[in-house]
């Protein structure tokens, strides 16, 4: 019986996540841009400046939450292969909704454990104005009959299906339990944006963004190094005038949930040998993995129990935790998540959420893996947790800690 071998964060990169807009493509920055083709940058760029042999990495992973027309990957093939890695290198996608990502990186991160491989390198894309989701994807058909065996079931699916649905189910179990209101909703959104900004401001994300070239509708070229959601001068009144997004009578708005967008995300994975070998200082361990599912109704709740797991296997509990990166696929989804666990809203979403910098769904773990472990770095903290809600009713969570540790 092989000996469980120590995983790390060896790498991270990322673009900025731009505003998708399926209904004005013109208005996205990145509309030019395919997303297999920014996840594939990435994964050069990151095997290039680390100095990686392309016969050291096991596997690379590429996820997306719609893995369909020009997100269509081959089983990943068609993006290890833009990323001009030799032929001989697996690839595999991976669909796990919101948490397609951070299950790519578990699955090399257990192939590393295991021995089967030294390094891994897991992606996520998506890009919202050129594959969009819902009912203005035309390249997917849910089985809407998924269940009616009784009206409990069909009430489930016919809310699970729906997102923005989800999320008012969900404010209002968070009201009824926890005195949970839209004003702190709409509260949490505007932190999310004031920080956000001030951390664009300090320049924390220009060294785990990538730079892009665009090209805009006149023809010009502009490169893109900043997430392109974030408002800086937005006020909590103007978030509280934003009329309801779902549902008549609704809570959940425009301004207190993720918006559309496009951006890529990568992170390299090795053992710790490897890393020590290649001379590369790691940015955080990985300690622990979780994922669980909830009611497709209430999807929110997923990185509760998903955090619970991680934590277990890690050795951990919630008071251990010095940072946490909740996603605010909805704002309702952090506020809930921190109630449940009882978690200090002040160590969570430090340097903004996807309220303000953006949800491209399948890129959206691995940024949280990232930007966890940078945040770790800056602050000098041990422990921090990754989780994320999923579509459908799951949730995936990760415990990493500080390298120096």
């Amino acid at each position: 019986m092989r000996k469980m071998r120590e995983v790390v964060i060896a790498d991270y990169l990322r673009s900025a996540f731009s505003r998708s807009r399926p209904r004005q493509p013109e208005r996205d920055k990145f509309h030019s841009l395919r997303a297999d083709h920014m996840a594939a940058t990435l994964i050069e760029k990151i095997v290039e400046r680390n100095k990686i042999d392309p016969h050291d990495i096991g596997e690379v992973q590429i996820a997306s939450a719609f893995g369909v027309w020009e997100q269509w990957t081959y089983g990943g093939r068609s993006v290890s292969l833009l990323a001009h890695l030799p032929d001989y290198v697996p690839a595999v996608f991976v669909d796990k909704q919101c948490g397609s990502s951070m299950t790519a990186a578990h699955m090399g991160a257990m192939e590393i454990m295991t021995g089967y491989s030294d390094i891994t390198i897991s992606c996520g894309m998506e890009h919202l104005t050129r594959v969009p989701m819902g009912i203005e994807n035309q390249w997917i058909s849910p089985p809407m009959d998924l269940a009616t065996e009784d009206e409990y079931k069909k009430y489930e699916m016919e809310t699970g299906f729906v997102m923005g649905l989800t999320a008012e189910r969900l404010f209002k179990e968070g009201a009824e339990k926890f005195g949970i209101t839209k004003e702190d909703m709409d509260k949490w959104a505007l932190r999310s944006h004031q920080l956000t900004a001030k951390a664009q401001e300090e320049g924390f994300f220009k060294d785990e963004i990538l730079p892009f070239e665009v090209t805009l509708p006149d023809g010009s070229k502009e490169v893109i190094d900043l997430d392109l959601s974030v408002r800086p001068d937005t006020t909590l009144e103007k978030i509280q005038s934003l009329p309801p997004a779902f549902k008549e009578g609704g809570v959940i708005t425009a301004g207190n949930s993720s918006p559309l967008n496009a951006g890529a995300s990568c992170v390299m994975l090795t053992s710790k040998e490897k890393a020590k070998e290649l001379g590369i200082t790691p940015l955080a361990t990985i300690k622990g993995l979780g994922w669980a599912a909830v009611p497709p109704a209430v999807m929110g709740k997923g990185p509760v129990p998903a955090s619970r797991m991680a934590l277990k296997h890690a050795g951990l509990e919630v008071k251990d935790i010095d940072f946490w990166e909740i996603n605010e696929a909805f704002c309702i989804v952090t506020l809930w998540d921190m109630k449940e666990l009882g978690v200090n809203p002040e160590i969570v979403n430090i340097k903004g959420g996807a309220t303000a910098i953006g949800h491209p769904l399948g890129a959206t773990g691995a940024r949280l893996m990232g930007t966890l472990a940078r945040i770790l770095n800056l602050e000098d903290a041990r422990y921090g947790v990754a989780a994320a809600c999923i579509g459908g009713g799951q949730g995936v969570a990760t415990v990493i800690e500080r390298e120096e540790y």
